[in-house]
């Protein structure tokens, strides 16, 4: 498989007053169009406010850092759900549901959008539809359309659909005001990695929270999971896949480290290191391994499943402590002596081996 799996930090798209978006491209990370994933950053300054939008695309909402508010409106729904959101909460958001961010704050707001794109327009990119702007959709119909359409004269839809003439992303005045939001909205759609009952929790080693239809029931329509990994200083995560057919798409939320690939015929495929804002794909089946830098390291990933299963390749639930001892031996050729050494290491840890 030749084909470029160097991590890659996001390009802008646009940018004003409200803040900016910035998103990877299959130009840039070729991974993006063979995986069919969407990856976008969204960054809100203080009163930033990016309008009411859908997309082609499933996706997870990560937010990376601040607090804001998020409105969520979900097909044939009455009323809408405004949550607050805040640093290490994780949203899946099924496509064609229609969303609006707001950053009432002086500190930014940044939300990463990892997703499925196969059945959006672009593999490899989102397609987001704004309803509003320059770009949005009744700027398409001709007014006789959109004032049957809304029961409107032709002149108040003209100040409707022209007044806003930047685009999606905007800085709202102090004077307007906005829906207040409902922790009681937050339930069933919003989990907090933070704040989360820890899946794996090794002393010395790292922590893992993973997010599936059992906590966050919002992942099964949106056929994704999702994890936050933190990997203490020097640790090292076990050399690992999806045995499932899954890509696993990595996020670095801070940190840095090292990361290792292999592939088919055994052939080292990646080998570099990684740090803060940049994103790498593993292909499916294909092994991962990182050793995190003196500082530790933090990363966000979306796994193209909903409920995903890894096999391991060392440590205490590897394969290789269910494999035989007979079966070891004949594998490796070698000697009953050293597949016994080889069996006692690592019976007591488990995905993260601490530094020595």
């Amino acid at each position: 498989m030749e084909i470029d799996l160097a991590p890659k930090a996001p390009k802008g798209s646009y940018a004003g007053d409200g803040g900016s978006y910035a998103s990877w491209t299959p130009e840039d990370l070729p991974m993006l169009r063979v995986a069919s994933i969407g990856a976008a950053k969204l960054t809100l300054n203080c009163r930033g406010f990016a309008a009411p939008s859908y997309s082609d695309s499933s996706k997870v909402a990560y937010v990376l850092q601040g607090n804001g508010v998020c409105g969520l409106t979900v097909p044939e729904a009455e009323k809408e759900k405004v949550l607050p959101i805040k640093e290490g909460d994780a949203l899946a958001i099924p496509f064609g549901v229609v969303t609006w961010w707001f950053n009432p704050n002086e500190s930014d707001l940044t939300i990463l959008f990892l997703g499925d794109t196969s059945k959006g327009h672009r593999p490899g990119q989102f397609t987001d539809f704004h309803l509003t702007g320059p770009t949005g959709i009744f700027t398409g119909f001709t007014p006789e359309f959109v004032s049957r359409a809304w029961d409107l004269s032709g002149n108040d839809v003209a100040k409707l659909v022209h007044n806003r003439s930047n685009g999606g992303i905007v800085k709202l005045k102090d004077s307007q005001k906005m829906p207040a939001p409902s922790n009681k909205d937050r339930d069933g759609l919003v989990l907090n990695c933070y704040e989360a009952p820890l899946d794996v929790d090794i002393k010395g080693g790292g922590c893992v929270v993973v997010l599936n239809s059992n906590n966050l029931p919002t992942v099964e329509q949106v056929g994704l999971g999702a994890d936050l990994v933190r990997l203490n200083g020097g640790a090292m995560c076990s050399p690992g896949f999806s045995c499932d057919s899954a890509y696993q798409v990595t996020y670095v939320v801070k940190g840095s480290g090292r990361v290792q690939v292999v592939g088919v015929d055994g052939k080292r495929v990646l080998e570099t290191k990684v740090s803060g804002g940049q994103l790498f794909i593993v292909p499916r089946f294909f092994v991962v391994s990182k050793i995190a830098d003196p500082e530790g390291m933090e990363w966000f990933s979306i796994i193209t499943t909903p409920n995903p299963v890894f096999s391991h390749l060392a440590g205490r639930t590897s394969v290789w402590k269910a494999i035989s001892p007979e079966v070891l031996e004949a594998s490796f050729d070698t000697t009953s002596e050293l597949e016994k050494l080889f069996r006692s290491k690592r019976t007591s840890d488990e995905i993260f081996f601490p530094p020595k």
